[in-house]
C-alpha cells in the first residue's frame, strides 16, 4: 500500500519538472530530462540483458516437500526475471541426474544451476560444464571439488547441528540419551549436520549427553518409520531425537507414537515444513525445527542472471559473485513459530 502512495507523488514531480522546462526554466533544469531518460533506458537495457541470459536448472525428483519447494522457487524466480530456463528435476539417482545434466550442457547455457542428488558423484559432470565455459551455481549439496562450481549457495548445515546441540544441551540440562536420524549417508549436508551436533554437545556437555543410536533414513518418511522402529526396540531409555529433516521426521514421529512412547521423549526436525510448524505450535512430541529455507534456489537463479550478465552483487565492491554464500540457520520453537511459519514449505 505504501508503494501506491509514493508512485503518484513521483509521477507528479516528473510532470511538474516537464512543466518548468516548457515554461522556459533555466538550462540546468532542462538538462535533467535527458539524464532521467538515459537512466530509464539503461534500466530497460539491463532488464533485457537479464532475460537474454540462458540458464539451465537441475535437481533431483521433487518427491519431497523441501525439494518440491526448491524447484518451484527456482522456476518462479526465472519467470519473474523473464528467463526462459531449461529444467530437469525428475532424476531419482545420481547417474540419471548426470545424464540429464549432460543433455543440458549440449544446449550450451550461460549458467547451469544444480542441486545435486549427491555432491561427489556429480562433480565430474559439473566440472565438465565449467571446463566448457558454462558457469555453475552449486546449491546446498557441495561438489567435492571447488573448481566444479563458480558459486556455492547453501544453508548453514554445520550451524543447524550447532543450534540443535545447543537446544538439546539446554533442554536436557546436559544429561540423557538421544537418537540421531540422519539424512542421506555420505553427502555434505548430512556430514555437516552430524558434526555440528556432535561438536556442540561435546563442547557444552562433555559426555553428559550420549548419542545411543545414529542411522541414516535417506530423508524418506517411510524409512524414517522403519529405522526408528528398530531403534526403539533396541533402546529402552531415550530422552530426545534429533532428525535431519522434517518430512523424514514425520515417519520417525509415527514410529514413536505407534510404540506408545511419545510421553518418554521429544524430537526436533530440520527444514521448516508448515506441517511440522503446526505440530510445534500444538506442543507435545515435536519441540523444534531448524529453518532451512528452500528459497535459496530462487537466490541461485538470481545469481545466475548476474553471472550471465558478468555482474557482481549490487552494492558489493567486489566485481564478481562470491565463491560461497552460506545462509544462516534459525531455531524455530513454540515461542517464535508464528514469526517464521510464513517461510515454511
Amino acid at each position: 500500500m505504501e508503494l501506491k502512495k509514493v508512485v503518484p507523488v513521483m509521477f507528479a514531480g516528473a510532470v511538474l519538472g516537464l512543466g518548468v522546462v516548457a515554461c522556459g526554466g533555466d538550462d540546468k533544469k532542462a538538462d535533467s530530462t535527458p539524464a532521467a531518460t538515459a537512466t530509464a533506458a539503461a534500466t530497460e537495457a539491463n532488464a533485457t540483458q537479464a532475460s537474454d541470459v540462458k540458464v539451465a536448472f537441475s535437481a533431483p525428483a521433487a518427491d519431497h516437500g523441501w525439494l518440491k519447494a526448491l524447484s518451484d522457487n527456482a522456476k518462479a524466480k526465472a519467470k519473474e526475471l523473464g528467463i526462459d530456463m531449461s529444467v530437469n528435476d525428475s532424476a531419482t539417482t545420481s547417474a540419471e541426474q548426470a545424464d540429464q545434466i549432460e543433455t543440458l550442457i549440449q544446449e550450451k547455457p550461460d549458467v547451469l544451476v544444480v542441486l545435486p542428488n549427491e555432491g561427489e558423484p556429480l562433480t565430474p559432470v559439473a566440472q565438465k560444464a565449467m571446463d566448457q565455459g558454462i558457469q555453475v551455481i552449486n546449491i546446498d549439496r557441495e561438489f567435492s571439488a571447488a573448481s566444479a562450481y563458480h558459486t556455492l549457495i547453501a544453508g548453514d548445515n554445520y550451524g543447524i547441528g550447532v543450534q540443535a546441540g545447543n537446544y538439546f544441551a539446554d533442554q536436557l540440562k546436559c544429561k540423557g540419551n538421544v537418537v540421531e536420524i540422519q539424512g542421506i549417508a555420505g553427502i555434505s549436508v548430512t556430514e555437516q549436520r552430524s558434526k555440528g551436533f556432535a561438536d556442540q554437545l561435546k563442547k557444552r556437555c562433555n559426555d553428559g549427553i550420549k548419542i545411543v543410536a545414529q542411522q541414516p533414513a535417506d530423508l524418506a518418511p517411510d524409512k524414517g518409520l522403519t529405522v526408528m522402529e528398530n531403534i526403539l526396540q533396541k533402546n529402552k531409555d531415550i530422552q530426545a531425537v534429533y532428525t535431519h529433516d522434517d518430512d523424514m521426521g514425520e515417519g520417525v514421529a509415527s514410529a514413536i507414537e505407534n510404540a506408545g512412547r511419545a510421553d518418554e521423549m521429544w524430537m526436533t526436525g530440520a527444514g521448516g515444513s508448515k506441517a511440522v510448524m503446526e505440530k510445534i505450535k500444538e506442543g507435545g512430541l515435536w519441540r523444534a525445527t531448524f529453518l532451512y529455507n528452500p528459497a535459496m534456489s530462487a537466490d541461485a537463479v538470481y545469481l545466475a542472471s548476474l553471472l550471465g550478465q558478468k555482474k557482481g552483487l549490487p552494492g558489493f565492491a567486489a566485481p564478481d559473485i562470491p565463491s560461497k554464500i552460506i545462509l544462516s540457520a534459525t531455531t524455530v520453537t513454540k515461542d517464535n513459530v508464528d514469526q517464521f511459519e510464513s517461510l515454511g514449505f
